[in-house]
């Protein structure tokens, strides 16, 4: 985890793939939120400084990762959050149909915690996914992608629906023991600050084992 950019109000990471957001009923403390924590308390266990939750990345996404510093900061961004530009970038199995397009749908959720779409509106929420073909060698290919909205497994969801699930996805996609990671990444987030009010864009470089599965 290394941190892109940091002021009174937030802080940006680069989370690596693997590590969890925040905790979970199973794991408490490797997690972007706690160790956060930790950091912006300089070790004083006493301290009542602490870090807010803005959004989430599966636990084997990588990229980037905003928290804030406050309540109200954090209210601020959850509120426009639909508003900024989240450009993420996949390798996936075979070859798209189009080199570029939209992928729509309305994602519900079963009792086993698998996303899945559904074609009745009133039984699921709306999810946009925009790609573009930027690669493809004879397995793979590297997608562009623009995250239009923010459901949960949105991404892996959408491409494995369409035949070409995410490479490394044990859940939606093909268990295959050679791949060593989930290969999606948030590589880019435009955000407007929440005390300045400006635009600002904080960008990450494609993993390199992302590349080297599409060289």
């Amino acid at each position: 985890m290394d941190i892109l950019y940091e002021d009174k109000e937030i802080i940006v990471v680069n989370k690596s793939s693997g590590l969890l957001s925040v905790s979970t009923d199973r794991e408490k403390d490797k997690t972007v939120h706690a160790r956060l924590n930790s950091y912006v308390r300089k070790g004083n266990s006493k301290s009542k400084n602490r870090v807010y939750v803005v959004h989430r990345l599966d636990k084997h996404t990588s990229g980037v990762l905003v928290f804030t510093k406050s309540e109200k900061a954090k209210r601020y961004l959850q509120e426009i959050w639909s508003e900024f530009d989240k450009t993420y970038f996949a390798v996936v199995h075979g070859k798209m149909k189009t080199n570029e397009g939209e992928i729509t749908s309305y994602l519900t959720e079963n009792n086993a915690n698998r996303v899945y779409s559904v074609k009745n509106e009133n039984q699921g929420k709306f999810a946009q996914t925009n790609y573009q073909v930027l690669k493809e060698v004879q397995k793979f290919s590297l997608v562009k992608i623009n995250l239009v909205t923010g459901k949960k497994n949105q991404i892996r969801v959408h491409f494995s629906e369409k035949g070409n699930p995410v490479v490394g996805d044990k859940m939606y996609g093909l268990i295959d023991k050679e791949i060593k990671r989930l290969c999606l990444h948030s590589a880019s987030l435009t955000l407007r600050h929440p005390f300045t009010f400006k635009l600002m864009t904080f960008e990450t470089e494609i993993p390199l084992y992302m590349k080297t599965l599409v060289n």
